[in-house]
């Protein structure tokens, strides 16, 4: 089951951090159980999946000899003592460094939002996929054949034991562009901080991070995850929104977490604190999945104005292990921001706008040393008429009307996709963002400026 968060923006005031909430694609149980309710959430748009897709086992696409206790590592040997400063692996390095490449390319990706069927309209490079629920109920469903009824679970799409993982691996390798090959590069949104509680506020999620039980249960997920992922070369998005919150609730460095007593074979050198859980999940990436290459999500509330501290604090939180920062614009296309129930926000970007966006990007990059990756940018265009899936909105022309600005502030990849439901689609653009990704890649590009 497929569900989307859509509804009324959120204004949220966090301390001194202020922004709106994005909507976010939800991936939960295939059986249809009910996914945590959160505040933020006006309306479920449900989607099922067909019966003979919910009940398929994946069989052996993933891995199969899986210890979600993280005391062996997936091959049965030991685990190796992790490094203080874990860094990225020799073939994820490769990736980002040789010839001044990201992700094996020289000019800056573009990506799209994941599709029911294998990607053929358009040269994209990547794709991007939710992965949205509570952690497992218990460790027994990792080997578990099948789903128990009722099981609410982001492992039980697509059959059990993690099978939406191979499967949207298998769909983005099957990508053509003119009947030829087009592989596109797996990009996953890790989103599941935020429903380890139920009716969780933005507190609740900081401070469950500091109840060992809850903190196991979601780094066991998270391992459990990465074992799926095992060599492929994708591209991990960590946890939208909780940075932020964690800013909003004091120091990373102080406000604390279960780290070591959560995962004492992977992370039992870290600080017990915020910083010590994202430096944490940056070092399992390493050790499980190690071609994956891992990423932050920026979630400055307090810009512009105090982009320094904001750049400090993601030092703080390991953005200089990490291999890239996730960035984002807004989270619905702005004709349907602008209607009354959504609170009549003017969201078009002005030139002023924009400038301002890109340099906090590009300061970001650069106190990291590590580049930019743009995500869910709404696809709407002016050609649309305001009406549901065709709603204006002015970021797809812009950005490819200035790829030389973009490039100059780092910004390595493009991801475009609606964050809300209602709000214009790939499919429902009037073939605008194909049109514009073809003209782009028939261009040649535009070269990377890496930090």
């Amino acid at each position: 089951m497929i569900i989307r968060r859509s509804g009324m923006p959120v204004k949220a005031t966090h301390g001194r951090h202020k922004g709106v909430l994005p909507r976010r694609w939800l991936v939960v149980s295939a059986t249809g159980a009910a996914l945590v309710a959160t505040a933020l959430i006006a309306t479920l748009v449900v989607v099922l999946l067909p019966d003979h897709v919910a009940d398929a086992d994946p069989g052996a696409a993933g891995t199969e000899a899986i210890d979600p206790t993280g005391v062996e590592s997936p091959t049965g040997s030991a685990s190796p003592t992790p490094s203080a400063s874990p860094t990225p692996s020799a073939s994820a390095s490769a990736k980002l460094t040789s010839g001044k490449t990201f992700m094996g390319k020289s000019t800056v990706l573009i990506g799209r939002i994941s599709n029911d069927e294998p990607s053929v309209a358009a040269p994209f490079d990547a794709q991007y996929q939710y992965v949205v629920s509570p952690p497992a109920p218990s460790s027994d469903v990792y080997t578990a054949k099948t789903c128990p009824d009722g099981t609410n679970w982001w492992g039980c799409v697509w059959g059990g034991r993690g099978g939406l993982v191979p499967h949207m691996q298998d769909r983005a390798a099957q990508a053509t562009y003119k009947g030829q090959p087009y592989p596109q590069t797996m990009v996953w949104s890790w989103f599941v901080l935020p429903h380890l509680t139920p009716n969780a506020t933005w507190q609740d999620e900081v401070k469950a991070v500091n109840q060992v039980d809850l903190l196991t249960r979601y780094l066991n997920d998270y391992r459990f995850f990465l074992q799926k992922i095992g060599t492929s070369p994708d591209m991990i998005d960590l946890e939208a929104d909780f940075w932020g919150f964690a800013r909003g609730t004091g120091d990373v460095n102080t406000v604390p977490a279960q780290v070591t007593a959560a995962a004492p074979n992977d992370c039992g050198n870290q600080a017990n604190t915020i910083a010590g859980l994202s430096r944490c999940l940056i070092e399992m990436t390493r050790k499980y999945a190690p071609n994956a290459t891992v990423g932050l999500h920026l979630t400055c509330w307090d810009w512009p104005g105090n982009e320094q501290k904001c750049a400090r604090d993601y030092g703080a939180l390991g953005a200089k292990n990490a291999d890239f920062l996730v960035g984002e614009v807004e989270d619905m296309d702005a004709g349907l921001k602008a209607l009354p129930e959504n609170g009549g926000h003017n969201s078009f970007w002005s030139e002023e706008k924009w400038s301002a966006q890109l340099a906090y990007w590009k300061i970001m990059a650069e106190a990291a040393g590590k580049p930019i990756v743009v995500w869910q940018i709404p696809v709407g265009n002016m050609r649309q008429n305001n009406t549901p899936y065709h709603y204006q909105d002015d970021k797809v022309d812009w950005l490819f009307s200035n790829m030389d600005r973009v490039a100059s502030a780092h910004v390595a990849g493009l991801l475009f996709g609606q964050g809300s439901d209602k709000s214009t689609t790939i499919e429902t653009d009037g073939g605008n963002l194909f049109a514009k990704t073809i003209a782009y890649r028939n261009s040649g590009g535009t070269p990377l400026n890496l930090p």
